[in-house]
Protein backbone atom coordinates (compact mmCIF):
# COMPACT_ATOMS: atom_id res chain seq x y z
CA UNK A 1 0.00 0.00 0.00
CA UNK A 2 1.36 3.37 -0.91
CA UNK A 3 1.47 5.83 1.98
CA UNK A 4 -1.67 8.11 2.48
CA UNK A 5 -1.04 12.14 2.19
CA UNK A 6 -0.94 13.67 5.80
CA UNK A 7 -4.43 15.33 5.12
CA UNK A 8 -5.95 11.81 4.27
CA UNK A 9 -4.71 10.68 7.29
CA UNK A 10 -5.70 13.05 9.58
CA UNK A 11 -9.35 13.02 7.93
CA UNK A 12 -9.43 9.25 8.46
CA UNK A 13 -8.57 9.96 12.05
CA UNK A 14 -11.00 12.73 12.75
CA UNK A 15 -13.75 10.07 11.82
CA UNK A 16 -12.41 7.27 13.16
CA UNK A 17 -14.81 7.46 16.74
CA UNK A 18 -17.70 9.00 15.25
CA UNK A 19 -19.06 10.96 12.16
CA UNK A 20 -18.41 14.48 12.03
CA UNK A 21 -19.22 17.45 9.49
CA UNK A 22 -16.43 19.60 7.61
CA UNK A 23 -16.01 22.50 10.36
CA UNK A 24 -16.04 19.25 13.14
CA UNK A 25 -13.39 17.72 11.00
CA UNK A 26 -11.21 20.96 11.28
CA UNK A 27 -11.66 21.45 14.38
CA UNK A 28 -10.95 18.00 15.58
CA UNK A 29 -7.31 17.77 13.39
CA UNK A 30 -6.95 21.40 15.37
CA UNK A 31 -6.97 19.94 18.78
CA UNK A 32 -4.53 17.13 17.55
CA UNK A 33 -2.15 18.44 16.02
CA UNK A 34 -2.45 22.30 16.21
CA UNK A 35 -4.01 25.08 14.67
CA UNK A 36 -1.15 25.49 12.03
CA UNK A 37 -1.81 22.04 10.95
CA UNK A 38 -5.81 22.42 10.02
CA UNK A 39 -6.22 22.42 6.59
CA UNK A 40 -8.34 25.51 4.77
CA UNK A 41 -12.03 24.47 4.34
CA UNK A 42 -11.05 24.59 0.32
CA UNK A 43 -8.74 21.18 0.77
CA UNK A 44 -10.70 19.74 3.32
CA UNK A 45 -13.75 19.38 0.99
CA UNK A 46 -11.85 18.58 -2.33
CA UNK A 47 -9.81 15.90 -0.09
CA UNK A 48 -13.25 14.61 1.12
CA UNK A 49 -14.86 14.58 -1.99
CA UNK A 50 -11.47 12.37 -3.31
CA UNK A 51 -12.11 10.36 -0.41
CA UNK A 52 -15.80 9.70 -1.37
CA UNK A 53 -14.82 8.66 -4.96
CA UNK A 54 -12.61 6.13 -3.41
CA UNK A 55 -14.79 4.54 -1.57
CA UNK A 56 -12.71 5.66 1.97
CA UNK A 57 -15.59 7.97 3.36
CA UNK A 58 -19.52 8.36 3.00
CA UNK A 59 -22.00 10.78 3.89
CA UNK A 60 -23.85 9.78 6.59
CA UNK A 61 -27.16 8.52 6.24
CA UNK A 62 -28.37 10.18 9.77
CA UNK A 63 -28.22 12.95 11.11
CA UNK A 64 -27.30 13.82 14.84
CA UNK A 65 -30.11 14.80 17.10
CA UNK A 66 -28.53 18.05 18.38
CA UNK A 67 -30.62 20.89 18.92
CA UNK A 68 -27.72 23.76 17.49
CA UNK A 69 -27.31 21.43 13.99
CA UNK A 70 -27.35 23.23 11.01
CA UNK A 71 -29.84 21.73 8.48
CA UNK A 72 -27.11 22.61 5.79
CA UNK A 73 -24.10 20.47 7.19
CA UNK A 74 -23.34 17.32 5.19
CA UNK A 75 -21.89 14.33 7.90
CA UNK A 76 -19.43 12.27 6.80
CA UNK A 77 -18.23 8.59 8.31
CA UNK A 78 -15.62 6.29 7.54
CA UNK A 79 -16.38 3.19 5.75
CA UNK A 80 -14.74 0.00 6.39
CA UNK A 81 -12.53 0.36 3.60
CA UNK A 82 -11.32 4.19 4.72
CA UNK A 83 -11.09 2.60 8.44
CA UNK A 84 -8.64 -0.62 6.82
CA UNK A 85 -6.48 2.10 5.49
CA UNK A 86 -6.14 4.34 8.72
CA UNK A 87 -5.80 0.71 10.42
CA UNK A 88 -2.80 -0.07 8.00
CA UNK A 89 -1.35 3.52 7.59
CA UNK A 90 -1.40 3.41 11.45
CA UNK A 91 0.77 0.37 11.34
CA UNK A 92 3.58 1.79 9.02
CA UNK A 93 3.77 4.76 10.85
CA UNK A 94 4.33 3.12 14.34
CA UNK A 95 6.80 0.66 12.60
CA UNK A 96 8.80 3.52 11.09
CA UNK A 97 8.82 5.14 14.82
CA UNK A 98 10.21 1.49 16.05
CA UNK A 99 13.16 2.20 14.04
CA UNK A 100 13.35 5.64 14.72
CA UNK A 101 13.92 4.86 18.88
CA UNK A 102 16.30 1.89 17.86
CA UNK A 103 18.35 4.39 15.70
CA UNK A 104 18.15 6.48 18.31
CA UNK A 105 16.60 9.22 16.72
CA UNK A 106 13.80 9.14 19.16
CA UNK A 107 13.77 9.19 22.99
CA UNK A 108 12.42 5.42 24.17
CA UNK A 109 9.63 6.76 26.36
CA UNK A 110 8.48 9.57 23.20
CA UNK A 111 5.80 8.76 20.48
Amino acid sequence: MAALTRLTYQILLALADGDRHGYGIIKEIESRAGPSSAPSTGALYLALQRMEADGMVAEAPERPARVDDDARRRYYRLTSRGRALAAEESARLAALVRTAKKKKLLAEGGA
